[in-house]
C-alpha cells in the first residue's frame, strides 16, 4: 500500500517531531504509512548521540536534542524536510535498506534535473562532489521509522558555517538553486515524494 502524503508547509520543529513520536506509538498493524513534507523555521538539532561541540558558535538560533540518530544539522525555510512514518517490519526492510532507498530517491531525482549526485560509505546523506546536499537521520522503535531527510533548495546556508555539519569538521554544503537548478521547493516536494512512495513498494 503506498504510504499516505502529507503535505504541512512550514511548521515549528518541537510540536511536530512529538506528533512524529505520538503517531508512531499509537499506531497498529493496520495503520497505513505516511510521508510528510514539510518546512522548519530555523533550528539546529543534535541526535540523541550527538556531541554539543559540533556546534562551534552560539547563536540567536535554537539548538533542539531530539531521538533521531546522527549529529547536527540546520533546518530552515527554503529546506525541503521529508520525515518518513514507515512501518518496516511490514514492508520486510531493514533500516540500512530504508536509508539506501531514501538516498537513491534523492540522487535519482537530481539525476533527472542535470545532476550527478552519489553516496558516501561512511557518512549517510547525498553529495554532490565534496558538498552535502541531503542530510538523513532516523530513529526506528518498536519497528517503525520516523524523522527522515533534508534537502537543501533554496535556503540560507550561513549557519551551517556555524555547526560541523553532521559531525564532520568543514563539511561543505549545497544546495539544488546553487547548482542551476530551477524547479521551486513545490515541484521538487512532489517529485521527491513520488519516488519516495515508489521507492517503498
Amino acid at each position: 500500500m503506498a504510504p499516505l502524503i502529507r503535505s504541512l508547509g512550514l511548521v515549528v520543529y518541537e510540536p511536530t517531531w512529538r506528533a512524529m513520536q505520538a503517531f508512531t506509538a499509537q499506531r497498529d498493524a493496520a495503520t497505513p504509512d505516511e510521508i510528510w513534507l514539510l518546512q522548519h523555521p530555523p533550528i539546529f538539532t543534535l541526535g540523541q548521540a550527538g556531541k554539543t561541540e559540533h556546534l562551534l558558535h552560539h547563536s540567536d538560533i535554537p539548538l533542539l536534542n531530539i531521538d533521531r540518530g546522527g549529529q547536527i544539522t540546520y533546518h530552515a525555510p527554503g529546506q525541503l524536510v521529508v520525515y518518513l512514518l514507515i512501518d518496516l517490519k511490514r514492508r520486510n526492510l531493514s533500516v540500512r535498506e530504508l536509508v539506501s532507498r531514501m538516498e537513491q530517491a534523492v540522487i535519482d531525482l537530481l539525476d533527472t534535473l542535470g545532476v550527478v549526485a552519489q553516496r558516501r560509505a561512511d557518512a549517510p546523506g547525498v553529495y554532490v562532489q565534496a558538498a552535502k546536499i541531503a542530510a538523513l537521520g532516523l530513529r526506528i522503535k518498536h519497528g517503525c521509522s520516523y524523522h527522515g531527510l533534508a534537502l537543501n533548495v533554496e535556503m540560507d546556508l550561513t549557519p551551517f558555517g556555524l555547526i560541523n555539519p553532521c559531525g564532520y569538521a568543514g563539511l561543505a554544503v549545497t544546495q539544488t538553486r546553487d547548482l542551476g537548478i530551477t524547479a521551486s521547493l513545490g515541484e521538487l516536494e512532489q517529485a521527491l515524494s513520488q519516488r519516495l512512495s515508489a521507492a517503498l513498494d
